[in-house]
């Protein structure tokens, strides 16, 4: 009886932890195709990720219902109570990061009805793949319980800062050269700042991560570029 409870508390965080990598998987996802729609001018693909965030929303109060549960009932201590905690965290972080993508996706919509501006799009494309890279590999942190690999997103942070700041002078550039260009250069900044935003998330992301695996914090504080806007 005692292996059976042992073996069914084993089961019970391993779908958990299988979970958030669907979830994770889901959440990369929408991001890839926010900013393939950008790039594409792509109004279906838009509606279609603006569409499939409510699948996100679920999975995120799944694992909150199933976490909280398992807390409650089998009461995890050490390195299983990281990793149910973790996988709280992760859930939350990963449900944010999809309704930053469907934000990046419902302005593309706006945008697709404007004049093309492809240099502009090509900026957000290339940070866009940055940042799905990030959010990748911190996920394959996770499925592979790897904390080189998290620290490695955690110490990268700069680079997507550095993106940003160069794609906000940019548009700042566009706007004062062309006053038409304001409307749709706003929605471009906002999706450069989603996208700055979904790169914080990862680097949170590998913080627990971290943490889960070793059960210690990162002593440093985070490298982080600084933003030439106002809207932290």
């Amino acid at each position: 009886m005692n292996n059976h409870i042992v073996k069914t508390y084993g089961d019970e965080l391993d779908q958990l932890s299988a979970e958030v990598v669907l979830m994770g998987g889901l959440a990369e996802a929408q991001v890839a195709e926010a900013v393939e729609a950008v790039a594409r001018r792509d109004v279906a693909l838009a509606q279609s990720v603006v569409g499939r965030d409510h699948k996100l929303d679920e999975l995120e109060k799944d694992i909150e219902r199933k976490c909280i549960r398992l807390i409650a009932l089998r009461q995890p201590l050490a390195e299983d109570l990281r990793k149910t905690v973790a996988a709280m965290k992760l859930a939350t972080a990963l449900e944010r990061t999809g309704d930053l993508a469907k934000n990046i996706a419902k302005r593309s919509l706006v945008i697709s009805e404007a004049e093309p501006m492809t240099p502009l799009t090509r900026s957000i494309e290339r940070m866009g793949k940055l940042v799905s890279s990030r959010l990748r590999d911190v996920l394959d942190a996770y499925k592979g319980g790897k904390a080189d690999l998290a620290q490695s997103v955690w110490a990268s942070d700069t680079e997507v800062d550095e993106h940003y700041n160069a794609l906000f002078r940019e548009l700042l550039t566009y706007m004062m050269g062309d006053p038409r260009t304001i409307s749709a250069c706003t929605h471009l900044l906002f999706m450069a700042k989603n996208l700055e935003r979904i790169g914080d998330y990862a680097t949170n992301m590998a913080e627990h991560i971290n943490y889960e695996l070793t059960g210690e914090d990162y002593v440093e504080s985070r490298p982080k570029a600084n933003t030439l806007s106002n809207l932290e």
